[in-house]
């Protein structure tokens, strides 16, 4: 009796349920050794563990929720989150919230949010609706790459001018999608090509306008003084008043200098250089659970840089296994996705994990030195408010269609060899 009460409420894919437990017991367990710095300022030690665990908690309730939805209702609110997603990332350029030099947050009916965190989940419902309506036999229509791109220039364009990571995560798992979508591959190539050309001149722009920052200035935070000269050149400036952050990260990252232990700025480098420290010191058996001791030195250590908190106290074994549940992640939604009937809702749960795990790619290769810091939190793992809670919604999606979505017929091309 008990297990057909579990059965009604964890609904969905067995091991889409496991691996988000996984990820979330990984994740009080570090955000709680990850938060001194937190404790000290508040001067409660459980405190920031208790709120974790409660946004945590909200984000299964929204995930219960989402899972008892049928897939097919997911496209009903696609236009709706279209609109709202495209209001709240205009509203966010000119009045939004500052933090660490991006205007990212809004506050809505006293809730504190990311747009672009919504604008992504929309892009992805929106991809997976045109793909879908446009298939033939020979693949997606030539229009459906057109229909893309239209949709996506009111959605890409605004999260770049803040948060130029987001604006690339969400561009790859486009990509990604069209590619499974079938769009012809003469269309993706030209795409590829304009990407190119895209990035050597946004690089090019950033080097231009963009200011070093100042020594004492670290990558993640502007001097008032640099505020300041933006604000006074108007438009142009606010445009451009990320450029100085992403050049200061290029800068730092294509610099191959080596740099002698002794002559490090733990000042002006302190995200990068406790990062490297707490990966090498782990001395790859880790030093235990709660045994970190560069979380009391590296910023944002619960969030941005939390892998390497993992690694310095997991050592490689627990890194690797935080990793392989991300492949877990995307393969089983691909086994789900292939035992669809229709292409919609194949589409959206591939597009939702293409997401989930290309973020947790970025997070994990910024914290190791192989890309620029991003500022991309760890999906389900990072300490988080609406991204963990929108993350946790994206996972009851997936389980969602693994339950109601309806499901292609077996043939006996499909059935193993000894059934």
């Amino acid at each position: 009796m008990n297990n057909e009460k579990l059965g009604n409420i964890f609904k969905g894919d067995k091991v889409i349920w496991m691996v988000f437990f996984f990820l979330c017991m990984f994740s009080i367990v570090e955000v709680y050794s990850a938060s001194s710095s937190l404790s000290y300022q508040g001067g409660n030690f459980w405190a920031p563990m208790i709120k974790h665990i409660g946004i945590l908690a909200l984000g299964l309730f929204f995930m219960l929720c989402t899972l008892n939805v049928k897939c097919k209702y997911f496209k009903i609110v696609t236009p709706f989150l279209l609109a709202f997603s495209f209001i709240t990332l205009i509203w966010v350029l000119f009045a939004g919230q500052s933090t660490n030099g991006a205007q990212r947050w809004i506050s809505l009916l006293g809730v504190q949010f990311q747009p672009s965190e919504i604008a992504k989940g929309a892009m992805v419902l929106a991809v997976a609706q045109i793909l879908s309506a446009m298939q033939t036999e020979h693949g997606a229509d030539k229009k459906a790459f057109q229909y893309i791109l239209f949709v996506s220039i009111f959605f890409v364009l605004p999260i770049m001018i803040e948060n130029m990571s987001t604006a690339i995560l969400l561009c790859a798992t486009i990509l990604c999608m069209m590619i499974l979508g079938r769009v012809p591959s003469k269309q993706i190539g030209q795409l590829i090509g304009v990407i190119v050309v895209c990035i050597v001149l946004a690089l090019a722009s950033i080097m231009i306008f963009g200011h070093e920052l100042p020594d004492k200035a670290s990558t993640q935070n502007l001097t008032e003084e640099i505020k300041e000269q933006k604000e006074e050149s108007g438009t142009f400036g606010k445009i451009f008043h990320r450029a100085d952050t992403w050049k200061s990260r290029i800068l730092k990252f294509t610099n191959s200098k080596p740099i002698p232990p002794q002559e490090v700025d733990l000042d002006k480098d302190a995200q990068v250089a406790h990062s490297n420290i707490a990966i090498a010191s782990s001395n790859i058996i880790g030093k235990g659970p709660g045994n970190s001791v560069e979380r009391d030195f590296l910023s944002q250590a619960f969030s941005d840089f939390i892998y390497a908190i993992i690694i310095e106290e997991t050592g490689i074994e627990g890194a690797a296994f935080v990793a392989i549940l991300y492949i877990i992640l995307l393969f089983r939604t691909g086994r789900i996705a292939g035992q669809c009937c229709n292409n919609f809702p194949a589409f959206l749960a591939m597009g939702l994990a293409i997401l989930l795990v290309t973020q947790a790619l970025f997070n994990m290769l910024v914290a190791v030195g192989l890309v620029p810091v991003t500022g991309q939190p760890l999906p389900l793992v990072s300490k988080g408010g609406t991204s963990t809670v929108i993350n946790c919604v994206y996972i009851g999606v997936i389980l969602s269609i693994s339950r109601s979505a309806a499901k292609r017929e077996q043939t006996k091309e499909d059935v193993p060899v000894g059934n």
